[in-house]
């Protein structure tokens, strides 16, 4: 029985060679998008939907195509896309003056040995987390509830070949409009963005102010991370620029340009209020991980010793992960390369006297720091979902924690002007481990997808290292073009008008900055902790009085550190999604009619971010910040302000109606 039953394993579509190149192609276009926007506002989106919908309608001319060769398509996208949140790390080596570029095989190394460890950590807890708990895994839920939907076998009942070319049809022309806007944007007949800083009183009175950005990608972010994380990022916002920055430009009482002043206050004291506010929720929420956590690797192990008995050959096909000694082997195979970058690090760096404490206490650091990640960002996949998961909070506590180390192990024993070097190895570190968790964070809600498809676990996890090679491979690149392009904000000469704000990178690199060299503010990152608290207890309290409305405090966070620029058109987005949902449950498929939504915001992100990409590609050849502009800065400061905000609106408000339309039409995904 068992033989036959793997005999029809063997001769089904799943980890085949058309869904791997496909999925690496998908994947391209998705890291690159992003890589964008994790450097525009500090967020990346969950990439499984958009791609299993791109997959079922490409392979569906395939008669021997399956539900789990999509599934694997999938996959690798996703694995790859969620890679792209090295970003969030990366340029902090540039902020801190440490590189001038992104070096393409150091960079790779980081993120592939730290994602394909990542990928093993997550094996021994799949049976954990995955199958052997009741975590809801929202997003891995609906992902396979489309692959379901799409496949071949659901044609006759549920329209499934139809869906899937209607959901391929929202996703495109989501990216298309997008795309177009941007370029038009780019030209400079519409705006950028929409934006007023002033004084409140007296030439040298409180400063505050706002920033629409005319982005569709941000306004379609707001539609995916939903209405009370919008909320919750207005509010963190109103903190800033209401409280805030009117408070501290008062006590500066500083004549001359309210713009100029208000972005120094923001930078150089509101940011870490927000870092505090990021903390203080960060660590709140791995201590209410910490009991189930536990429980969960407990067991993990208790399922690997059952396997050990010797009958692992007899397991299920969904059983099947890569054997648990190939895994261990892997492991080592990586440690070693990991040591030797960390110990070429630190010889390049001038610590070479401590070589072997920085290479095997480094080592140490990713691995049992890694694995702690691992589980608990792999935890909160579940519990809220990839996108949810604050892998910016977990990055500052690893930062801090790397740093600390430091502090008390090294620097003693070095002689001055080696700080930037110790800042420069904390974030090689912390980049490692980093790596690990953004991965392991999003491979476990992919192993829910393929449980809930019947995917072949094993086949599934070298999708999954796949899609992690592809990734590493393509996100170096990205970031020099991006670096080139636009620059990012933080980096010492940087002489582009327009860099991108790079929130997580320069949050991270500030903090190490300022534990190793013993000059960060405290009294202001106490302060964000203190409001962090506040929010802490009133999310607990909306969270148990009532069903659906929250208040995240790292979102409120967020919304405190990123700029107006970043957060106030996802707030926008968030509102407007949440009225497209519900006049969706008026019609005959309310979740399709959401789903048509969500595969549209989708589309406005991949077209803007892949634009973004190119654009920057042609600023960084041409050595002009406008080489696409086609007016001067009197019509581009004016004029193209209320042209580009009007064009903005209808045209949302088109694309709403139309993708409205399919929905009532029946066709939903």
């Amino acid at each position: 029985m068992a033989n036959q039953h793997m005999t029809t394993a063997e001769s089904r579509s799943e980890l085949t060679l058309r869904g791997v190149l496909l999925g690496i192609t998908i994947t391209v276009v998705f890291t690159a998008a992003n890589v964008f926007f994790g450097l525009k506002i500090g967020l990346t989106v969950a990439t499984s939907i958009p791609a299993a919908v791109i997959s079922m309608a490409l392979l569906r001319g395939f008669k021997d195509s399956t539900v789990q060769e999509n599934n694997i398509v999938q996959t690798i996208a996703s694995a790859a896309g969620t890679l792209s949140a090295m970003c969030f790390v990366l340029p902090g080596f540039l902020m801190i003056g440490w590189w001038t570029g992104f070096p393409f095989w150091t960079s790779f190394a980081i993120c592939a040995l730290g994602g394909v460890l990542g990928v093993m950590y997550s094996i021994p807890l799949r049976r954990a987390l995955v199958t052997g708990s009741d975590l809801p895994f929202p997003e891995g839920v609906a992902c396979a509830e489309v692959l379901k939907v799409g496949s071949p076998g659901a044609t006759a009942t549920a329209g499934g070949a139809e869906d899937s070319r209607t959901g391929l049809l929202a996703v495109v022309w989501g990216s298309i409009v997008a795309a177009l806007f941007a370029v038009v944007v780019a030209t400079r007949v519409f705006a950028s963005d929409v934006m007023q800083y002033f004084r409140l009183g007296g030439e040298r009175g409180p400063v505050s102010g706002y920033d629409f950005s005319l982005s569709m990608a941000l306004f379609a972010v707001g539609h995916l991370v939903g209405l009370w994380v919008g909320i919750a990022m207005l509010v963190g916002a109103a903190i800033a620029w209401v409280w805030g920055v009117p408070h501290y430009s008062a006590i500066a009482a500083t004549a001359g340009d309210a713009a100029k002043l208000a972005a120094d206050i923001s930078k150089t004291q509101i940011r870490f209020i927000g870092a505090g506010t990021i903390g203080i929720a960060a660590i709140w929420t791995l201590l209410k991980l910490v009991k189930p956590v536990a429980s969960g690797l407990a067991s993990a192990l208790a399922a690997q010793r059952a396997r050990n008995t010797g009958q692992a050959a007899l397991l299920p096909r969904t059983e099947q992960d890569i054997p648990i000694t190939f895994v261990g082997l892997t492991m080592l195979v990586c440690f070693v390369p990991v040591a030797l970058l960390l110990g070429h690090f630190a010889i390049n760096g001038g610590l070479g006297d401590h070589l072997w404490a920085l290479a095997l206490g480094g080592l140490a650091y990713c691995v049992l720091m890694g694995f702690f990640v691992s589980a608990v960002t792999g935890y909160m996949a579940g519990l809220i979902g990839a996108s949810n998961s604050p892998l910016s909070g977990v990055g500052i506590l690893v930062v801090i924690g790397a740093a600390l180390l430091l502090v008390l192990g090294v620097k003693p024993y070095v002689p001055p002007g080696l700080e930037k070097a110790l800042v420069a190895f904390a974030l090689f570190v912390t980049s490692i481990v980093f790596a690990i968790g953004t991965i392991a964070n999003n491979n476990l809600q992919d192993l829910k997808t393929g449980q809930l498809v019947d995917a072949t676990p094993s086949r599934q996890q070298w999708a999954l290292v796949i899609g992690v090679i592809a990734g590493a491979l393509i996100i170096p690149p990205v970031l020099e073009v991006l670096n080139q392009g636009y620059g990012f904000v933080g980096v010492p000469g940087n002489t582009h008008e327009n860099p991108l704000a790079a929130p997580q990178a320069g949050l991270i690199s500030a903090l190490a900055q300022g534990v190793i060299q013993n000059n960060i503010r405290w009294d202001l990152i106490g302060i964000g902790a203190g409001i962090g608290a506040v929010l802490i207890v009133i999310d607990e309290i909306l969270r148990r009085v009532t069903r659906h409305a929250h208040l995240s405090p790292l979102a409120v966070g967020l919304g405190i550190y990123l700029p107006t620029s970043s957060t106030l058109m996802v707030v926008v987005g968030a509102i407007a999604g949440a009225y497209y949902d519900k006049r969706a449950q008026r019609t005959a498929k309310p979740e399709s009619a959401k789903q048509l939504g969500v595969l549209l915001a989708s589309g406005m992100i991949v077209g803007e971010g892949m634009i973004g990409v190119v654009i920057a590609a042609i600023v960084a050849f041409s050595g002009k910040d406008y080489p696409l502009g086609l007016v001067g800065n009197e019509f581009a400061t004016g004029p193209a302000i209320w042209i580009g905000g009007m064009a903005f609106v209808v045209i949302m408000l088109a694309l709403y109606r139309w993708i409205e339309n399919l929905a009532r039409r029946g066709n939903g995904v």
